[in-house]
């Protein structure tokens, strides 16, 4: 062991001259320990939440979406919907096609958006999550259409998916310079039966409506067109190398998009708001370090007699420097540790067995508080500690040096 760290391991675990010298540094060494566990654990909690979300929304959400760099639409009679499905780790290729609608059923209406797919939708393992019968997942039976609302839109509308008579009517605005003051000449319409009710998340719970997408081109009156081409994977292919071949298949004509990239604004949002907390946590580990910085400027103090004797032994201001430089980052590791190993130990209980749970009565998308450990947190916290605890140490010491050694080797001299 290195001569400054070994000594500075003994003034950290041998009892000091004043009593008061060893609450101060315990007092920092708890203080950092509270800042240090709030930070893994809060950043844990941030984690699990952006899971819950992600979960809930990539259930709807294709693995990959492809839509035109330029016009809204694709001509499905030139787009490489074969070589797509060729590509190893592409399970389904969905033509779909998105348009704002006005719905109206029992005397309401409600301005939601339909959303016309193919019928390998129905193929979809995920996409039975989120009906709430998955032996309802069928948009037609080869003789009648199905419409499946989110639970918003039917609620909106007042629709019981468990009535067979159940209907729903689309008006879409039609092709051309129609009048869109006349639902009759502004808008095309059509009557679709409701076979069930999908959920997600809220936003698309109250606004998407899932169609046939035969029935959906005929009312907007588009032939072998569609805005999007939805990409479903299957659950061992690698999304990257996926991409890449995708791309290569399409060239520049064309926008690919994996599940995060769809939702950018969500994502951002979440990530913006666990660093912010993030950095307002990390100032209270700063606030937490005015502790260290008293506790070492008093052990200075206590230990000039040591110095003192140092300094005669030979040792210059840069060992004695050193020395109360690993005091101060001790210190500070050593409550970074306590924290981290007490907020991983809680955060893997939470994890594993989900002992904090939500209160009782309410409806809520799961039972437990959400929490996931990521390593790179872990890291980071520690490295903060570090940082934050070599800085304060360095100002410490050097400005004591400042003040108190030239006065010490003078009368030493």
């Amino acid at each position: 062991m290195r001569l400054p760290l070994f000594i500075a391991n003994r003034y950290l675990l041998a009892k000091k001259s004043h009593n008061l010298i060893n609450i101060i540094t315990w007092i920092s060494i708890i203080g950092i320990s509270v800042a240090s566990f709030a930070l893994i654990v809060v950043l844990s909690a941030f984690n699990g939440l952006e899971k819950v979300i992600s979960e809930m929304n990539n259930r709807l959400t294709p693995d990959m979406q492809i839509t035109p760099v330029k016009g809204k639409t694709i001509d499905l009679t030139s787009f490489p919907v074969s070589k797509l499905k060729e590509i190893q780790g592409v399970e389904f290729v969905v033509p779909t096609l998105v348009e704002d609608a006005l719905l109206r059923a029992n005397d309401k209406q409600h301005i939601g958006q339909v959303k016309g797919v193919g019928l390998e939708y129905e193929q979809v393992g995920r996409l039975r999550e989120v009906v709430f019968n998955s032996d309802a997942l069928m948009l037609s039976d080869g003789e009648h259409d199905f419409a499946i609302p989110g639970a918003g839109v039917a609620w909106f509308l007042g629709v019981n998916a468990h009535d067979p008579f159940a209907m729903i009517r689309v008006y879409v605005p039609k092709r051309g310079n129609a009048s869109l003051m006349n639902l009759e000449s502004g808008f095309n319409s059509d009557v679709i039966t409701v076979r069930s009710v999908f959920s997600t998340e809220q936003e698309q719970d109250e606004k998407l409506v899932l169609v046939p997408f035969d029935w959906l081109s005929e009312l907007l009156e588009y032939e072998d067109k569609a805005n999007n081409v939805e990409l479903f994977l299957t659950s061992k292919a690698d999304a990257s190398r996926v991409k890449k071949e995708v791309k290569a298949v399409l060239g520049t004509e064309f926008t690919v998009k994996n599940q995060q990239e769809q939702q950018e604004t969500l994502y951002k949002v979440m990530r913006s708001e666990k660093w912010a907390v993030y950095i307002i946590l990390t100032f209270i580990l700063i606030l937490s370090t005015f502790n260290v910085v008293g506790s070492l400027s008093i052990l200075m103090i206590d230990k000039r007699k040591d110095t003192q004797i140092l300094k005669s032994m030979g040792a210059d201001k840069r060992l004695i420097h050193r020395i109360f430089m690993n005091e101060g980052l001790l210190i500070s590791v050593a409550g970074g540790l306590i924290g981290l190993l007490l907020g991983v130990i809680l955060v893997l209980i939470q994890q594993r067995f989900g002992l904090v749970k939500f209160g009782t009565g309410g409806n809520y998308v799961v039972d437990v508080y959400p929490v996931m450990l990521k390593i790179r947190d872990v890291l980071l916290i520690f490295a903060t500690i570090i940082v934050v605890g070599c800085t304060s140490a360095f100002l410490t010491v050097r400005h004591a040096m400042k003040q108190e050694m030239p006065q010490s080797y003078s009368s030493a001299q």
